[in-house]
């Protein structure tokens, strides 16, 4: 059981965590013809805009209430109202989603009130659905903000009571999931005839697509229509910890069970999910399914000779660190540095002395008091690992350096042997192979160096195989 402890230092240096905000506005981005909206000031949408554009390379849709001094003084009612009306005329979106700061939140803005009443004085605002949480900025991290989007959402959109519907799935991802993983995960529950519909869908709006024509909204994700026909499932599966409120809220509106799955990253975490879809199905496992197993087992059994007793340090969100490090650990990885954004009942259970909760400096300098051999994070690292002299492994949101994020994969039997084929190319990267650069010497010393060769060359040639064993 590892011991989990938070960083006491006066301030954050080379900041780890992302903002409740943020995770929040990114889970919103998973719905069709949504504005995401945050309630602040124009700084704290600006800097998470930015991050996400840099990320995914993409228009990223993410709006401002412009609060100012004198607005958080007096009350943002106003500016809620404002950019409702102007969000709904010029962009026209089936769902505006709020989400708070902490500059509002310390304010205490009563949002839901502000909504009331706006919708109240504008009726045109009728065919909009307005969706609002509370995610202010000094309480959790990234993923806490995403959780408590989609908990919001699946306890009020979905119609209670409706017809159950043969074959649907109600699938509730982590933020720890890129739309790569979802369209994996979606393609494993289609092979047994089922229908998926996650909420959120970041696979279709942030997968990196161009769309037919140009739109002020998100262009993909899952549809509102759909969102209120969410509760004709007749399972859920929820994937990562962060998960579970909002798997026990839908189940609580629309009476649907859920199973939650810690991980999919793994042999044994693939293998209960697979079971889980041929239970529900009634389905045998397909013939594919069982040839991408034999491919990881294959895989696993390659990479652990560049993976054994490697020393990692990694630092990540909660689901993420446990996804990908109880994986590592599996293969024979040592967990040697662990820092994480927040608390999460997984980390106790990482196989390892000890979590910390905190930055990047605490991580680089763990990393280096411990000798890790590799470092994982997101593309801040990068400083660190120059620093160090080490190789990085880059994981998670943000990764500005690299293309091609939005399609990374580390899920089920596929996504788990790209994971084993990148980090074990990577370590074998590090590897010191001789060449002619490695000879600095002149050809002096360079001949003596190799004047013993003849005669250990002649040893080992012996019969006597005991004694050619000694002289090797």
């Amino acid at each position: 059981m590892a011991l989990v402890t938070e960083s006491k230092k006066a301030c954050t240096v080379n900041p780890l965590k992302m903002s409740a905000p943020l995770g929040a506005s990114y889970a919103f981005m998973g719905l069709a013809s949504c504005m995401p909206m945050m309630h602040g000031s124009q700084g704290c949408t600006s800097f998470g805009l930015v991050l996400l554009v840099r990320h995914f390379k993409e228009a990223i849709p993410l709006q401002t209430t412009a609060m100012n001094e004198v607005t958080t003084i007096l009350g943002g009612y106003e500016n809620v109202e404002r950019a409702l009306l102007n969000i709904r005329s010029r962009a026209q979106p089936q769902i505006i989603a709020i989400c708070s700061t902490g500059l509002t939140e310390t304010k205490g803005d009563d949002v839901d009130a502000y909504i009331r009443l706006a919708k109240q004085k504008h009726p045109e605002l009728a065919d909009t659905e307005v969706v609002y949480v509370s995610t202010p900025d000094y309480v959790g991290a990234f993923q806490d903000g995403w959780a408590k989007a989609v908990q919001k959402l699946v306890s009020t959109l979905p119609e209670p009571g409706v017809a159950k519907r043969e074959g649907l799935v109600a699938i509730l991802p982590g933020s720890h999931l890129t739309p790569g993983d979802l369209e994996e995960i979606r393609d494993v529950v289609e092979l047994f005839g089922l229908h998926p519909l996650f909420v959120p869908d970041v696979s279709g709006s942030l997968d990196g697509h161009i769309p037919d024509q140009w739109l002020g909204t998100t262009i993909g994700g899952t549809p509102l229509a759909d969102l209120r026909g969410l509760g004709a499932a007749v399972h859920a599966f929820a994937i990562g910890e962060q998960m579970r409120p909002a798997a026990q809220a839908f189940e609580q509106r629309c009476g649907v069970p859920f199973t939650l799955f810690d991980r999919l990253t793994g042999l044994t975490a693939a293998d209960a999910f697979v079971q889980a879809l041929a239970e529900l199905s009634g389905r045998p496992v397909p013939a594919k399914l069982r040839r991408q197993r034999s491919q990881l087992v294959d895989a696993m059994l390659d990479g652990h000779f560049h993976l054994g007793n490697v020393k990692l340090a990694i630092a990540a969100e909660p689901d993420l660190l446990w996804s990908t490090g109880s994986f590592l650990a599996e293969m024979g990885v040592e967990l040697s540095v662990a820092v994480t954004t927040t608390h999460s009942p997984l980390l106790q259970r990482l196989p390892t002395a000890e979590v910390l909760i905190g930055d990047l400096e605490d991580f680089e300098r763990s990393a280096a008091a411990a000798g890790c051999d590799l470092l994982m994070t997101h593309s801040h690292g990068r400083q660190a690992a120059e620093r160090l002299g080490k190789p990085l492994f880059r994981l998670g949101i943000p990764m500005f350096d690299r293309v091609g994020n939005a399609h990374v994969c580390h899920t089920l039997y596929r996504g788990t042997r790209n994971l084993v084929y990148e980090v074990g190319n990577l370590m074998m990267d590090q590897i010191h192979r001789h060449g002619p650069d490695d000879w600095p010497l002149p050809a002096a010393a360079r001949l003596a160096a190799v004047a013993h060769l003849p005669a250990r060359i002649e040893r080992l040639a012996r019969p006597d195989g005991e004694t050619a064993t000694a002289s090797a």
